[in-house]
């Protein structure tokens, strides 16, 4: 048997006892459905704050006292501006009231009740309105100052119906929109940044725990240090199709019970299409996860307790942090310097380049960087390797030091 051979048996050996020794373990069962915890505690945060403002939200009213005859016409075009305006931007309920003496002290004591929050107040005739308003910039009294001017205008031309009757007919759009492209764009840099770092950083635990343990010894002795990076490396790539293979089923079945467009990505729409999108996804995770994985498990064999594991692992996490939020930025930023300098810098390149698949449609640079992110990966294993040599060979030795390893 030829050495090629034989390593790549050893390695496989190695990568198949680290995925079934991760797999086969209740443990791994609440790793894989730690997203829909997270998911849920967090839905469960976002109804409660929903809950409260929609509670504060039902209190605010504002009001227009005006006489019966304009009344209406204030209802109306309270109706009429609600059907142009956002759920971000509707303005509280309004209530037309009847004048009851002093119109200007019934606006005061309506501005001053405490049972309710009124942001603004508006009386005296159409034409010159009075508004009272608490804060100093207030929409609400614009909105009330918008509305007395259409009843103005309506009354003055004596109209009491709407003068237009559109017809409204949807036309499909031969490529996304804007916000489909750069919601896909995001998408991927958010997913493709939480799945490499949950799932990457668990090899700095488990070196610590099987040197802990002198596994890492007896693995040692067996197979050369080279097969036991490389079968690691493999046995957690494998793991994380996995996982993501799982978490893609059930987020791509989850739109077949839920009203159309309400699916969990609806609205995302990739320049390139969304099975040229999946391919590229799919292949820039892999680049992404080799190469955090590879520093990872090259760092995480330096460590020997979890003081120590903290102290390595934290840098390295700031680090993702700041790849993730230059590669945000240059999602959102396409065609940019930034966006360049992202898409060419290594380790943001995967999350870089996966947004630009969702931001432009041409397909030639996606095969310049995946060469250029397999050169990297390759570069970045081998330097993996040499650190996990160093520190495993120095596991019962004495502690490492960056200083001789550069001095090589």
């Amino acid at each position: 048997m030829s050495n090629f051979r034989r390593m790549l048996r050893q390695t496989l050996t190695i990568a198949r006892r680290d995925f079934i020794a991760t797999v086969l373990t209740p443990t791994f069962l609440i790793f894989l459905l730690a997203p829909m915890l997270f998911a849920s505690f967090g839905a469960l945060g976002s109804l409660g704050a929903r809950a409260v403002g929609e509670g504060g939200g039902a209190r605010e009213r504002l009001y227009a006292i005006a006489e019966p005859a304009a009344a209406a016409r204030f209802r109306a075009a309270d109706d009429s501006a609600r059907d142009f305006l956002s759920p971000q931007a509707m303005p509280p309920a309004l209530e037309v009231v009847q004048p009851e003496g002093d119109p200007a002290a019934q606006a005061r004591r309506l501005l001053a009740q405490q049972e309710r929050d009124v942001p603004a107040v508006l009386y005296g005739s159409p034409e010159r309105p009075s508004i009272l308003h608490a804060s100093s910039v207030s929409r609400s009294s614009n909105y009330l100052a918008m509305l007395a001017e259409q009843v103005a205008r309506d009354g003055r031309a004596g109209i009491t119906a709407p003068l237009s009757q559109p017809r409204f007919e949807q036309v499909t759009r031969a490529s996304g929109t804007i916000g489909g492209k750069n919601a896909a764009a995001g998408f991927a840099v958010i997913a493709l940044f939480a799945v490499t770092l949950i799932l990457a950083s668990q090899a700095v635990g488990t070196m610590a725990e099987e040197r802990s343990n002198k596994v890492i010894e007896v693995l040692a002795a067996a197979v050369p240090l080279e097969a036991v990076f490389l079968g690691k490396l493999i046995g957690m790539f494998g793991v994380a199709i996995l996982f993501v293979l799982f978490w893609g089923t059930v987020i791509g079945n989850v739109g077949a019970v839920l009203p159309g467009g309400a699916g969990p990505l609806s609205g995302i729409a990739p320049a390139v299409g969304l099975p040229a999108f999946a391919l590229l996804f799919a292949v820039y995770f892999a680049a992404a996860f080799l190469l955090l994985g590879a520093v990872f498990l090259g760092i995480g064999a330096q460590a020997s307790t979890p003081r120590e594991i903290q102290m390595l692992s934290l840098p390295l996490t700031l680090f993702q942090m700041g790849m993730f939020a230059l590669s945000l930025t240059a999602a959102g930023k396409p065609g940019s310097w930034i966006a360049t300098f992202a898409q060419v810098f290594p380790f943001s390149s995967p999350f870089a380049m996966a947004a630009r698949a969702a931001n432009r449609p041409e397909l030639w640079p996606h095969l310049l960087a995946i060469g250029w992110q397999a050169l990297w990966v390759a570069l970045t294993i081998t330097i993996g390797a040499r650190l996990f040599r160093r520190g495993v060979l120095q596991s019962a030795g004495p502690k490492f030091r960056w200083a001789s390893l550069v001095g090589r």
